[in-house]
């Protein structure tokens, strides 16, 4: 059995579903009700693999009502035991909560896998998960970062695997950047081109308070002094709010560095399904998030793009110094620099190289194939 607490996100279950289906399991996928991209992937997966089955949860894994939690993981508990799973993996920290609480006393093998380590900065979240994460048989982390902060709350080391979530190298080939792409995008044909793919978050109150998690305002900010010097170069944002108080945000982002005549050659589009055009004319892509797993630069990697990351969590993991630049999260005169790096190996016509060994990178360390095995080797009773 899959849990995850998601109907739109979390695409990246839909691998580790054919892999069970593979070896012969028949496997029961469990989300909140409702449609979005992941419920209408796993109709489309069950026509093919009929050892699928989706089941809508009868509580939608939030924490936000105490008072309706009881009777919701009451009525959780009521479908494991009716549908009597060996073994169950779910992502995502709230899916984590709720399953670890209703299964109590059941007799099942809970795998949990850590899709980002952002709960983990919360110190009352950290206090907590020092004692329930011990009702995990296995702990997957998605990264070596979140492995040691979990060796960190005692957690002993053969209950803990790293293994990513990994990127689907045949899906995101690496491909020049064609003009007739950037005019569709808006972009000029032979400008420098930065990249940011990623979703707006609100500020929030537990952890970076007053802060988008995603760091777009750093990014932004760096870029206002780094375009006035290169007035040749344009950012490409791709990503609406998360919600709707990150749209709110994402706009007022706009007002402040988009409003007037002054763009400062930035364009932001809104979320689109599928990225690869965005990094098909890219020559380098940017991550200055405060707390992330690898986030967006697998994807990068992968079509050759080389990337700017951010220190934050797991993200230092994804580049080596021959393949991008690593900055100190929230440092916008550092990453700043970075750019101007990036920008002098484009001048010069270096980053294709650099953007190469991203690729060989991916290949070697996070190529979905191989991890995926891994990840349902770790669901075997």
């Amino acid at each position: 059995m899959v849990a995850v607490k998601t109907v739109e996100g979390g695409l990246w279950v839909l691998p580790q579903v054919r892999e069970a289906c593979r070896r012969g399991a028949k496997v029961t996928v469990i989300t909140p009700t409702g449609e979005g991209r992941l419920t209408r992937a796993l109709a489309q997966l069950a026509k093919e693999e009929p050892g699928v089955t989706h089941v809508p949860s009868p509580y939608d894994f939030t924490f936000r009502r105490p008072w309706r939690v009881p009777v919701g993981l009451f009525r959780l508990r009521r479908l494991l035991r009716r549908l009597n799973p060996d073994a169950v993996l779910y992502h995502l920290y709230a899916t984590a909560l709720a399953v670890r609480l209703a299964t109590l006393g059941l007799q099942l093998r809970r795998v949990y896998m850590v899709a980002g380590p952002l709960y983990l900065d919360a110190p009352l979240i950290r206090w907590v998960e020092r004692f329930l994460s011990r009702l995990d048989d296995v702990i997957i982390c998605g990264s070596e970062h979140t492995r040691r902060r979990y060796l960190a709350l005692g957690l002993p080391p053969d209950r803990l695997r790293a293994i990513p979530y990994g990127v689907d190298l045949s899906a995101y080939e690496q491909a020049p950047a064609e003009a007739v792409h950037r005019e569709r995008l808006g972009l000029k044909a032979h400008s420098f081109v930065a990249v940011m793919v990623a979703y707006v978050y609100a500020p929030k109150r537990i952890v970076h308070r007053g802060e988008g998690i995603k760091g777009h305002r750093h990014l932004l900010e760096a870029w206002q002094v780094f375009h006035a010097q290169h007035p040749e170069t344009e950012l490409l944002l791709v990503g609406s709010g998360f919600d709707s108080a990150g749209e709110h945000h994402r706009q007022h982002l706009k007002d402040i560095f988009m409003s007037g005549s002054q763009s400062h050659g930035i364009h932001w589009l809104d979320s689109v399904e599928d990225v690869r055009d965005a990094y098909g004319v890219a020559d380098v892509s940017v991550s200055p998030s405060l707390s992330e797993n690898h986030g967006a630069v697998l994807e990068a990697s992968s079509m050759g793009v080389p990337s700017i990351v951010s220190d934050a969590g797991a993200l230092p993991e994804t580049v080596s110094s021959a393949s991008g630049w690593i900055f100190h999260a929230g440092d916008t005169l550092e990453l700043g620099h970075r750019l101007e790096a990036a920008f002098a190996e484009w001048k010069s016509v270096g980053l294709e190289r650099r953007g190469q060994y991203a690729r060989e990178l991916m290949v070697e360390r996070f190529d979905l194939s191989a991890l995926v095995r891994l990840v349902i080797d770790c669901t075997d009773v």
